[in-house]
């Protein structure tokens, strides 16, 4: 294994820089590689398509197909970067694995976590079957008559999603037998590989569900406070912190994240979400990176997910500490078009304790993500009302 360089911090583009490699480079690895560049860190940022949001604030920037093993490994050899760490789903987790049995790099947090939860099938089994964490009911189907029978053992409304997917892509509610071919196939339209694989889950009568951002650093496990949120089609719209529990709902939820974080192992910031029914937990999904519901951390806390999660990657201490309520709600696109402009801005910005993060991606859709605003206030009701405000406020057009 090469020398753990995470006590000792060099200067970017000279012999002594301290290298991380950031496989995506989407709105949420661009914010890990600004935490990044602010201590000290030579950053290089990858990912599918060319002027990424990353890409556009990185030391070097490359566009490969991340899933092809080959192209990926080689990248890795060419730029040997001293920590890899993945911000997407779509990845050729075997050439991860080799680079860390070759020691070329450390995978953040580990290739098999990286390989598990990028995969539902593998994280849900760790969760039930390996940790007996309580889930919802669920199958595993290959076929649409392998849905239905599915669905019959489990009843209705149930869920389902591909077991590789991002953002709440290709999941839907199936409430009647009559949904099921429709899901079927919004399911494998949204998976991004294996697309004839899916999970169908029983759908959990919950109250509320969360995100514990669960941070593992070299001293231990840390805990933010919890994070609520609302979706629309699996996709975030607007986030909270903190989300209101009882104790013994909070201490079962960090319970549950602390086992399942515990055995992915590694370092680095995990995204756990959560089902929530008065005192009862289940486990849902966790992600080994910063959250999309996290983006409210900008403003609520004192680091945010993103300066976490650079923190601990290098082996920093981090500090989890909540400043004020905060809130975020999401500015889609609402229109399809190439390097789009955004107006509203300083309406938005005027709204109080707000700031804005518009992402810089280089193509819109209707239902793309291209900004969110993040508020705080005396409360989170004050805060969300606030974000909300903010998010109405920009407008996404096309220039003429």
């Amino acid at each position: 294994m090469r020398e753990d360089v995470s006590t000792r911090i060099g200067t970017p583009l000279s012999p002594s820089a301290t290298r991380v490699m950031l496989l995506g480079s989407g709105e949420l690895g661009k914010e890990v590689i600004i935490a990044l560049q602010r201590l000290g860190v030579e950053v290089v940022a990858v990912d599918r398509y060319a002027d990424a949001p990353g890409h556009q604030v990185a030391h070097r920037a490359h566009t490969i197909d991340m899933g092809d093993r080959d192209q990926l490994q080689r990248l890795i050899e060419d730029e040997r970067p001293h920590f890899v760490v993945p911000e997407i789903e779509a990845i050729a987790t075997e050439a991860l694995a080799e680079v860390e049995e070759r020691g070329l790099a450390t995978v953040i947090p580990t290739a098999r976590a990286t390989q598990l939860t990028m995969n539902r099938e593998g994280i849900r089994r760790l969760a039930a079957e390996d940790l007996g964490l309580p889930t919802s009911p669920y199958a595993f189907a290959d076929s649409l008559d392998e849905v239905r029978a599915a669905a019959e053992r489990i009843g209705f409304p149930c869920v389902i999603k591909p077991v590789m997917s991002s953002s709440g892509k290709g999941q839907s509610v199936a409430r009647s037998v009559e949904d099921l071919e429709k899901s079927w196939d919004y399911a494998l339209s949204g998976g991004r590989v294996n697309k004839g694989r899916v999970i169908v889950e029983g759908f959990v009568d919950f109250d509320y569900e969360i995100t514990q951002l669960t941070v593992r650093a070299v001293d231990g496990t840390h805990f933010c406070e919890p994070i609520g949120h609302l979706q629309d089609s699996g996709d975030y719209v607007e986030s909270w912190q903190p989300q209101a529990m009882s104790p013994a709902a909070l201490a079962a939820a960090r319970d549950v994240a602390e086992k399942v974080t515990t055995a992915l192992g590694g370092r680095g910031i995990f995204g756990v979400e959560l089902f929530v029914k008065g005192d009862d937990v289940y486990f849902s999904e966790v992600s080994p990176r910063p959250h999309d519901t996290g983006l409210v951390t900008l403003r609520s806390q004192r680091c945010s997910e993103f300066e976490l999660h650079a923190r601990a990657i290098l082996g920093l201490p981090v500090d989890t500490t909540l400043a004020a309520p905060g809130a975020s709600a999401v500015i889609y696109g609402g229109v399809e078009g190439v390097g789009v402009a955004f107006e509203g801005v300083a309406d938005a910005l005027a709204v109080p304790e707000t700031d804005l993060r518009l992402f810089g991606k280089p193509e819109a859709f209707a239902r793309r993500r291209m900004g969110v605003a993040v508020s705080t206030g005396a409360d989170v009701t004050t805060a969300r009302g606030r974000a909300r405000e903010a998010a109405s406020r920009v407008r996404v057009v096309v220039p003429e």
